[in-house]
């Protein structure tokens, strides 16, 4: 698949993994869970079989590019593009493809965030190059749809129409649903054709680089206007002046919930966001009390449903807890409720 190009988005900061993800090192650059990768090197690693190095892209905030570099050597560094500023996903994928239709006109992306899990690898490559395949002669955008198994009110959902005829894998998308809520949740659970949606999106250049002109012809006039500096010295003063001017607006606000020839491809693949420690805890192996630990030196006694996580240079006694976070790193110590972690992201700010 010479056109097969992999955009992977490494620009978040995983706030809600404090203090093991933190401004300076977020959880995409960090071994979450303890098998000696991190999370952008595991995503990397999935799609070997897809597309050579070279053709993988990695955008994320001009201070981690020497850290992308060290963690994916493979991939060559003018493919390492560096925002000067947080502008949410819609920018972030204009720019890179402006960057890869100027030298690949017939390039067929792969979009994705830089952060997730996948169990079954074999799985997840069969299902994206089954929408490469789909993507490279159509105009078409396809979005793959995690089938759910629990009332989940973390994600937003997919809801699928009807199945195209010459791929019953392949269905037309109704409408983008927000995050809802958990009776919200369970209708969507029950009814069957409702799936979580899961950032990652196939298209060919020339159809994405025409949707950001026709509904969000704005952004498109700010990559227009910095096209010929693209691929030359001038590249950098280019991007540090124009990409602070682009609204800050998501791609599925952008595009996503616009497009006419929209569709989802339903998969299952072991697929987490590893969005929060609660989400760790249901996929790392647990002991008999439901405790998950990465942590080399770690004794729990009466307790249970904890989730631990600490630095290699820790021993650490844990005694009477249950439905607990401890996570530890770098001398900052963590210890919360697994109920009340969504309200992490607020505390380390203070």
């Amino acid at each position: 698949m010479q056109n097969t190009h992999i955009v992977i988005m490494a620009g978040g900061i995983g706030s809600r993994f404090w203090p093991m993800s933190t401004p300076e090192c977020p959880k995409q650059f960090i071994d979450v869970m303890g098998c000696g990768k991190s999370l952008i090197q595991l995503t990397a690693e999935r799609f070997n079989d897809i597309c050579p190095p070279e053709n993988v892209w990695v955008v994320t905030a001009q201070k981690y590019v020497a850290i992308v570099k060290e963690q994916l050597p493979a991939i060559p560094a003018c493919n390492i593009l560096a925002e000067p500023c947080m502008r949410n996903t819609a920018p972030c994928i204009a720019y890179v493809s402006w960057k890869i239709k100027k030298h690949f006109p017939n390039a067929n992306i792969v979009v994705t965030p830089s952060d997730q899990l996948v169990l079954d690898v074999p799985e997840f490559q069969r299902v994206v190059k089954k929408a490469l395949g789909f993507t490279a002669d159509s105009n078409a955008i396809v979005t793959l749809g995690m089938k759910p198994n629990r009332p989940e009110t973390g994600y937003g959902y997919i809801a699928a129409g009807e199945a195209l005829l010459r791929d019953k894998e392949i269905c037309h998308v109704e409408a983008f649903k927000e995050k809802p809520d958990r009776a919200t949740a369970e209708e969507y659970l029950t009814a069957g054709n409702f799936f979580w949606n899961a950032g990652i999106f196939i298209w060919n250049v020339k159809t994405i680089s025409t949707a950001f002109r026709v509904y969000v012809p704005a952004l498109a006039q700010v990559f227009d206007r910095m096209e010929a500096d693209l691929f030359t010295e001038r590249e950098e003063e280019a991007i540090a002046r124009y990409f602070p001017t682009c609204e800050n607006i998501s791609i599925d606000y952008a595009v996503m919930e616009k497009a006419k020839e929209i569709y989802v491809l339903p998969a299952e693949f072991g697929w987490s966001d590893l969005g929060t420690w609660g989400a760790l805890h249901g996929l790392l192996p647990q002991d008999e009390a439901k405790n998950a630990i990465v942590a080399p030196e770690v004794k729990l006694y009466e307790s249970s449903n904890c989730m631990v996580h600490t630095s290699q240079a820790r021993k650490v006694v844990i005694q009477g807890l249950d439905g607990y976070i401890v996570a530890e790193k770098d001398g900052v110590l963590l210890i919360c409720q697994l109920s009340e972690e969504q309200r992490i992201k607020y505390f380390f700010g203070k």
